[in-house]
Parts: C-alpha cells; sequence; structure tokens
C-alpha cells in the first residue's frame, strides 16, 4: 500500500527533488500558513500543519514531512493530543465526502486506505506513543470510524487488524527491553571493581581472550549495534530539548525513555575504562607496549568499519592520565598509526576530519552492496551534541508565532539518518567468549588506574609525587 500512495509536489519538493519556485498552495485563504519558501515547507502553525498530515481522496503526504511532525509536535503537545486531533480531523473530512454535492459519486474506500496506512506509519515509527490507554482508545475510535466504508469488502479491516497486531508486538518488545534495562542498568551505574595493582599469572588479559585486533574491532561492533538498537527517534528528540547542559546530558521527564541512552553512554565509558585497565595493571614495560599497539589496532580495524564511537572510546582511554603519563612506555610504541587515528579525531574546526570520514562511511553505505559496507556508527556524544546545538541556536517559533518547521526538519534528518543506521544487521560472527569478556571484566575506579600507574612507572615531578603520596595515605586508611 504504501508504494501505491499519491504524494503531493509539495512534499516531494522537501526532500530536493529538483522543484524550483513558490509552490502554489492548495488552501488559497491560508496562503501565507503554512510558509513555504523555494519549495520547500519552513513554517507553519500547529493547525496548519496537522492539517496537511491529514490525507485526502487526491493527497497523501510525504514520508519526511509525516516523519518530522510526528517527532517534533511532542515539543508542543503530547502524542496522545496530537492524535486527537488527527481523529477529529478525519472525521470532519470523512463527513465532507458523505455530505458533499457529488456524495453518490465518492468512493470512500481510498480515502479510507490512507488513513489506515497514515496510521500504520505512526505506529511502526512511534509504537511508544501509543502505549498510553487514552491514545489506544483514540486508535480504535479512528479506526472504527473509518473501516464503516468497508462492510463489502474487508481489505481495510485486515490491513488495521496487522497494524494493532504489530503495535502489539512492538510494545511488548519495548516493554521487555525496559524491564531488563530496569535490572541492568543500577549494575551499569556502579564504579568499576578494585582490582590488584599487578596481574596475577592465573588472571585473563584481552589478550588472552582475542589476540586478533579485527576480530575485536568486530565484537565490539556487534556490542554497538546491540546498543543503538535500543535507542529510538523519541528518546533523541526528548533528549536534546530536555538537557540542560552538555556535560550532564541526561533528560528530565520520563525514565523510561531515557535508560537505553544511559546504558549507551555507560558503555563507552566503560570500554574507555576498560583499554586503560588493561595497559595499567600490567608490570612489565614490554607487555604495557604491546597491549598500546594492540588497541591502536583496534582503533584503526573500528576505523575501517566505521565503527566511530568504538574508535573515539578507545583513543579515550589511552588517553586518560593513568596511561599517557607512561613516557617510557610510550618511547617504546610505534605511535605513527596512533597519530593517524588522532588526525582523524582532531577537535579543531569542530572535528572537521572526522566529519568528513563520516560523510565518507555514509556514502559508502548508500550504496553498498553488503552488510559490512553499511555500518556507519557515529561517535554518539558528537552526534548528540549536533542535534543539540540546532535546537538551541534556532528558536522553535518565528517571530509570527508559526512553528519552524525548517530546524525541526533539519533535526528529524539527522535522527532519520541515525535510524537507518542502527538498523543495519551484523555481519560479524558472534564471540560470545568476547563479547562477555567486554562486557563483564572488571575495571579499575579512577583511584586505581592512578595507583596501578605509579606502581609501573613512578611520578616525575612534584604534582605527581604529592598525588602519589595522597593516594598511598588513602590506601593504607583502607
Amino acid at each position: 500500500m504504501r508504494e501505491t500512495m499519491p504524494q503531493t509536489v509539495i512534499f516531494t519538493s522537501m526532500l530536493g527533488s529538483g522543484c524550483s519556485g513558490q509552490v502554489q498552495v492548495d488552501m488559497a485563504e491560508r496562503s501565507a500558513d503554512p510558509i513555504f519558501q523555494d519549495g520547500r515547507l519552513i513554517s507553519g502553525s500547529l493547525e496548519a500543519l496537522i492539517e496537511r498530515l491529514v490525507p485526502t481522496v487526491e493527497y497523501y503526504p510525504d514520508r519526511t514531512f509525516i516523519f518530522t511532525l510526528l517527532l517534533s509536535s511532542r515539543a508542543f503537545i503530547p502524542p496522545a493530543e496530537l492524535l486527537a486531533r488527527v481523529g477529529r480531523l478525519c472525521l470532519k473530512r470523512k463527513q465532507q465526502l458523505e455530505t458533499g454535492a457529488e456524495a453518490d459519486k465518492v468512493n470512500m474506500k481510498p480515502f479510507s486506505a490512507k488513513i489506515i496506512q497514515l496510521l500504520r506509519e505512526w505506529t511502526e515509527t512511534f509504537p511508544y506513543d501509543f502505549q498510553d490507554e487514552r491514545a489506544r482508545k483514540e486508535l480504535k475510535e479512528i479506526a472504527w470510524r473509518i473501516t464503516q466504508c468497508d462492510e463489502e469488502n474487508s481489505t481495510i479491516k485486515k490491513t488495521l487488524s496487522h497494524v494493532t497486531e504489530s503495535l502489539d508486538k512492538a510494545l511488548l518488545s519495548r516493554g521487555q527491553q525496559n524491564e531488563i534495562q530496569e535490572k541492568v542498568l543500577p549494575c551499569l551505574l556502579e564504579k568499576g571493581s578494585l582490582l590488584k595493582s599487578k596481574a596475577q599469572a592465573s588472571q585473563k588479559d584481552i589478550l588472552s581472550v582475542c589476540g586478533d585486533a579485527s576480530v575485536l574491532a568486530q565484537q565490539l561492533t556487534h556490542v554497538e549495534l546491540e546498543r543503538i538498537k535500543n535507542i529510538y527517534p523519541e528518546d533523541l528528540m526528548q533528549l536534546v530539548s530536555h538537557t540542560e547542559s552538555l556535560d550532564n546530558h541526561k533528560c528530565c521527564g520520563d525514565i523510561k525513555k531515557t535508560q537505553n541512552l544511559e546504558a549507551y553512554d555507560n558503555w563507552f565509558n566503560r570500554l574507555s575504562t576498560l583499554v586503560a585497565t588493561e595497559i595499567c595493571r600490567v608490570g612489565r614495560k614490554k607487555q604495557r607496549t604491546r597491549l598500546v599497539e594492540f588497541f591502536i589496532d583496534v582503533a584503526r580495524e573500528c576505523f575501517n568499519i566505521g565503527n566511530f564511537n568504538c574508535m573515539m572510546a578507545i583513543i579515550s582511554g589511552m588517553n586518560l592520565s593513568p596511561v599517557a603519563r607512561l613516557k617510557k612506555t610510550w618511547s617504546k610504541v610505534k605511535t605513527a598509526k596512533f597519530d593517524v587515528l588522532e588526525h582523524h579525531m582532531d577537535p579543531s574546526s569542530n572535528f572537521c576530519n572526522y566529519r568528513t570520514a563520516l560523510q565518507g562511511a555514509a556514502q559508502r553505505a548508500q550504496t553498498a552492496r553488503s552488510s559490512r559496507e553499511k555500518i556507519v556508527i557515529p561517535v554518539f556524544n558528537l552526534f548528540i551534541k549536533d542535534i543539540y546545538f540546532l535546537n538551541k541556536i534556532h528558536s522553535d517559533r518565528l517571530p509570527n508565532g508559526q512553528i519552524n518547521f525548517k530546524k525541526f526538519l533539519d533535526i528529524s534528518r539527522q535522527i532519520n539518518d541515525f535510524m537507518t543506521w542502527k538498523a543495519v544487521e551484523c555481519p560479524f560472527e558472534k564471540e560470545k567468549r568476547v563479547q562477555n569478556y567486554l562486557l563483564t571484566a572488571p575495571v579499575y575506579t579512577e583511584e586505581a588506574l592512578y595507583v596501578a600507574s605509579f606502581e609501573s612507572e613512578g611520578p616525575d615531578n612534584h604534582m605527581e609525587k604529592d598525588s602519589w603520596k595522597t593516594l598511598r595515605a588513602t590506601l593504607n586508611r583502607a
């Protein structure tokens, strides 16, 4: 059904189809609401935008418009209220068709099919909007009114039945995910386990579990894709619209909508700390050097795959002070490859080098013939900051009071890209032993990292000597 739905030139032009000039609005009396610029919708009142969301006999809204409005409208009204307004407008247009001058010639089924298709796209993209009883009741009410025209042919009713069945499955799946997160998240928020500062002979390390940098990068990619699958567009929208500062990007509001984001953020921090732990807890300089070079190779493999988030986490781990201060170790490391990685993640010019690499990976994914070439995992903190600044520097409404739809279109494009990337199936074979180590191996606290670092290479300046003295005093008291 989706492929056969007609789309008006107005919303096709939003995708940059080459349409030039001012688009003629079919409602002459409301030519100034919404407003178009060079064929693109840039603003409108909430009422006018909702009117364009609801199909007519001849018109079905563009999917870009549907996604953007359903995503952004929650900044102004709750999804349940939007659904209620859509329902009232659907009923109004149905009554107009049934009582119009040519009512006896109107076939209601095409109109009804389009309404059901709109509801289908809504429930598939934002199933969480229908979690409360009010929204479910409104959905059933709209469906009941629309399917009255389908007494002879049950096609529309069958489609509607499929919509509600798929919605129930999606909500059940999310509910199960939330239950898992509620059990797992408290553990993830705890500080890492304190390990002995010198590795024991019987104690595993990353090289004993997986000594192949390429394989480890693949398993890291597995973990990444499993975690981002639990992140949804409304989570991202809530995050950027309720963030107080970039240093503490935690949402206010429904905690269930942020647990997946918090778990993903904690995974990045865990990986960085695990890298530092693996390096610092080794007593022999030769072995530490080998580990540093191994993680450099893993980061490079992550870059080649398109897993930029793990690449950044590994680099961050090696740049933590307890690792970075190991001058004797770093003097033995062949740093040419590490210099290349840091060049890619150079923060100058707003991470210009990284953005170029990300763009290249995204273009590769668009023309990919294999699942491996489709992998794009951006640095999540930078992704969030980009959306945050888009939200922060542009107002929600224009001086004329209309919604700044262009702003929300820009935000939704970035979120839609992320949704496309997260849908990729990981092409690599899963190695449970490796993943289990990545997810459960104990890591040092910050204090333990410094202790291990100083025990490996003693302090070489007054500041480090003072820090080491304080740490030892703390350990003795403990």
